[in-house]
């Protein structure tokens, strides 16, 4: 795109993800099959979910919760942080994929967390490697942008797709709870990274919601 192209990146054009996508989607409807797209990162992958699901297709996607917070600008300090795969583009797609979340057409949210070692980061941008660790802040940026309504149901409705038994609240279920409070604000800090990966690209930035703990399989972690 116009970032990489001006700071001489090697670039991962729109046109990749569009294809590869176009091509799934019609191997789908020749098949008659079933067909998840993980992280989807541009608007005209949008519009093709959305005119595959118009013609009764089961499909479903999700998009990286960065994707939503970031856009390739951010590309221009070269900082291998926010190197990722699909890459973060421009601020319309990123305004086209919350569109797609908020009206049904991109199904979830996911923190994609890939983490690895720090050097393999430390590196040139180019020669450095994709992937930011998520799972501890992909609440926090996702409350910023949604209803905390709609953020659960987007972290959650992927066990619906995969048939996947959703947890009750009730009298002689097993308890299976997160605790955590949606309007306490915090800025991430590598001291409160638990992962034994550090290589986040959201260190210093702020997040809406805190996480204090869970009730699953008989423990009550804090």
């Amino acid at each position: 795109g116009e970032v990489s192209t001006r700071l001489g990146l090697k670039g991962i054009p729109n046109l990749s993800e569009e294809l590869q996508l176009t091509r799934d989607l019609y191997i789908l409807e020749y098949t008659g099959g079933k067909l998840h797209i993980p992280t989807i990162s541009t608007a005209k992958s949008v519009s093709l979910i959305a005119e595959a699901k118009n013609k009764g297709f089961d499909v479903s996607c999700s998009v990286a919760v960065h994707n939503l917070f970031y856009t390739d600008k951010v590309l221009e300090e070269f900082d291998a942080s926010y190197k990722v795969m699909p890459p973060l583009r421009t601020k319309t797609d990123t305004e086209a994929l919350i569109k797609g979340l908020k009206n049904g057409t991109i199904d979830y949210i996911t923190s994609d967390h890939i983490p690895m070692n720090i050097e393999e980061k430390r590196k040139e941008f180019d020669n450095a490697a994709s992937g930011s660790i998520g799972l501890e802040t992909a609440f926090g940026i996702a409350n910023q942008l949604f209803n905390i309504e709609t953020v659960i149901r987007l972290f959650t409705k992927g066990r619906e797709r995969y048939g996947l038994k959703s947890p009750k609240i009730s009298e002689g279920e097993a308890a299976c709870l997160t605790l955590f409070n949606p309007d306490e604000v915090s800025v991430f800090k590598e001291e409160n990274i638990d992962s034994t990966s550090k290589n986040s690209m959201f260190l210093g930035a702020e997040l809406k919601g805190m996480v204090y703990g869970t009730v699953n399989n008989g423990q009550i972690l804090f």
